[in-house]
């Protein structure tokens, strides 16, 4: 596992960036560092990955394959993309031929506007950052550190980013990035430090996304005749599953129960539409779509006090033909009617 014990770093006599970091990043886990501009976030992945030293503290258990993509790549260079990942493939140990194989299906999966022969210098920065994330990835990573990723990519490529993340976790792999606007992250980490005022604080699990409302999609597959009973989203004997990487995709699923041919799946009220995209492009139909502005946390302890069916008003919980809840609506008719 990859740790940081007393981390702190500064140059010079100047102020400290970051201070008396402890932070456990373990393999097979998405984890986040969340806070704003210049508190220091950028300055902790390029000591992750060994760019830069800290001043004090140790950092242990950094792996041997480590992908990382910097906040801003600028190529310069005349090569075209799918050249310079070739050359950049060599040099991490493959052979030319697995070297662009990989290149071209990495710069198809990633839809590089102008296609593969495009010139580095030529790249937006959107596109520039796909040449980079791709280079971080041509090689399985056993530490894949991501520096604002979704910055200036288009939003076609949103999913994709959060599927190849989703797939190095899946693998073992210790995944890691950062971004000052939690609400254009694409996949839910396992655990998020906040990063501020020098200091590094890992987040409870109740804050952790729990807060945030929650839409419950009710999905079949046309495909329902499975004679063997397995379910169309079950792994099969290699320990993969065909239908999971775009329900990873989406990001923000909070649980998936399966039976038969149908899926219930509870997932971020802000992800629900890319889910929904994702899971029709795939073959799925949609049964009903429910919006719960309760989160996690208050659903359960509701739960826990109310068993016996004890509640101030149930007539009011009350669903239309469309899923939707009118529970507010219902409350204020309520109100107004005392």
């Amino acid at each position: 596992m990859l740790r940081l014990e007393a981390v702190g770093k500064r140059y010079g006599r100047g102020e400290w960036i970051v201070r008396n970091v402890h932070a456990e990043i373990p393999g097979g886990e998405i984890t986040a560092f969340a806070g704003g501009n210049g508190s220091g976030k950028s300055t902790l992945l390029r000591m992750l990955v060994g760019i830069s030293r800290p001043t004090r503290g140790v950092i242990s258990g950094r792996p041997r394959l480590i992908g990382y993509v910097p906040d801003r790549f600028v190529p310069n260079g005349r090569m075209s993309a799918v050249a310079y990942l070739t050359h950049m493939g060599r040099v991490r140990g493959l052979t030319t031929v697995t070297a662009a194989t990989r290149a071209h299906h990495l710069l198809d999966r990633l839809s590089l506007v102008g296609g593969k022969e495009a010139r580095l210098h030529t790249l937006s920065k959107g596109n520039a950052q796909k040449v980079a994330l791709a280079q971080a990835v041509l090689v399985e990573p056993e530490l894949l550190v991501l520096d604002e990723p979704w910055s200036g990519l288009d939003s076609s490529a949103h999913g994709v980013l959060a599927e190849i993340m989703s797939e190095v976790a899946r693998s073992g792999g210790s995944v890691v990035f950062t971004d000052h606007r939690e609400s254009v992250a694409r996949v839910l980490p396992s655990r998020t430090y906040t990063v501020g005022s020098g200091g590094v604080v890992l987040r409870p699990p109740q804050a952790q996304g729990e807060h945030r409302p929650v839409t419950e999609i009710v999905l079949t597959h046309p495909d329902d005749a499975h004679p063997d009973g397995a379910h169309p989203y079950s792994s099969h004997p290699d320990g993969g599953s065909p239908d999971r990487a775009w329900l990873d995709g989406a990001g923000g699923v909070r649980s998936v129960e399966g039976s038969g041919a149908g899926l219930v799946v509870r997932v971020d009220r802000g992800r629900a539409d890319s889910l929904l995209l994702n899971a029709l492009q795939n073959g799925w139909s949609v049964v009903a779509v429910t919006r719960d502005d309760r989160s996690s946390v208050n659903r359960s302890s509701e739960s826990r006090s109310s068993e016996d069916g004890r509640r101030e008003d149930t007539s009011g919980d009350h669903r239309s033909r469309d899923g939707l809840d009118h529970d507010v609506t219902d409350a204020a008719a309520e109100r107004s009617s005392r």
